[in-house]
């Protein structure tokens, strides 16, 4: 999807070079409609210049900031220079994230969706999200729920949740976490059964998140979580050793969780 607007100074954007004139460059705007800027030959590279050509060339893709838009003379002044190599690499990265997204739409949406209609679905998934492949791949991640404060049907909902958890690769963190199960009483055996099992959810992991519970060496056992990310995975582990500790405790046991295995375990 291209913007229809105008980019606001400051703004990092992707352009193809179009024209190179003694005087500078002229790149077409990827992310906008029909929008056309102008680095001066000082904004296309640092130092004096003696040979645009020596910099850039007709057809490469470039990252530019805007420095000024004048809306009234359809002027959009850039600066090649003042992009690192990180912001260049994060921006077309970005780019390309979004393209992704927008051939989403057209899976979900239908390759015949009409402007107004991809319009109205993609504006209703910015109202909520940065950017769209960011909606995506939350409804990659959390279903329905990462959909329900927009203003999208429930049909437009399952469309994008389907298509997104067939098409995004959603990237995930794994954290581990120890916990020391012990018991004096006869029943010991099924008492850290149950303890176990309460470590492991019992239903209450959400579907986003895997966590498994191993066995290490006695009284330690490992807890293992991959979710979408830090907090959620660091959440999840100290929920499952609370639910471990608690169960063993309840029956006259002790629980206690700590992040690194115990030396004698090596």
């Amino acid at each position: 999807m291209k913007y229809s607007g105008w980019p606001e100074p400051g703004d990092l954007v992707v352009g193809k070079v179009d024209e190179i004139a003694d005087f500078g460059v002229f790149v077409d705007l990827e992310e906008y409609e029909d929008k056309r800027g102008l680095a001066h030959i000082s904004e296309v590279a640092s130092g004096w210049i003696k040979n645009v050509r020596d910099h850039v060339r007709e057809g490469q893709t470039v990252v530019a900031k805007v420095l000024e838009v004048n809306e009234s003379s359809q002027q959009i002044d850039l600066s090649i220079k003042d992009v690192n190599e990180h912001q260049h690499k994060e921006k077309i990265q970005e780019w390309k994230n979004e393209q992704k997204a927008d051939n989403w739409m057209l899976l979900a949406l239908g390759e015949d969706v009409d402007d107004e209609t991809y319009s109205a679905v993609a504006n209703a998934m910015l109202a909520e999200y940065e950017t769209m492949y960011e909606a995506f791949e939350a409804a990659a991640i959390h279903g329905t729920e990462a959909l329900e404060d927009t203003d999208l049907d429930d049909e437009e909902i399952e469309a994008i949740v389907s298509t997104a958890r067939e098409n995004v690769s959603v990237p995930y963190v794994n954290v581990t976490g120890y916990v020391d199960l012990s018991i004096a009483t006869g029943d010991g055996v099924d008492a850290i059964k149950e303890a176990l099992q309460a470590a492991e959810g019992n239903g209450e992991v959400p579907d986003e998140v895997e966590l498994s519970v191993s066995y290490v060496g006695s009284p330690e056992y490992r807890i293992t979580v991959k979710a979408p990310d830090y907090k959620t995975a660091e959440a999840e582990l100290e929920a499952s050793a609370k639910r471990a500790e608690e169960a063993i405790e309840t029956i006259g046991g002790e629980g206690d969780f700590h992040r690194e295995r115990h030396e004698d375990d090596e």
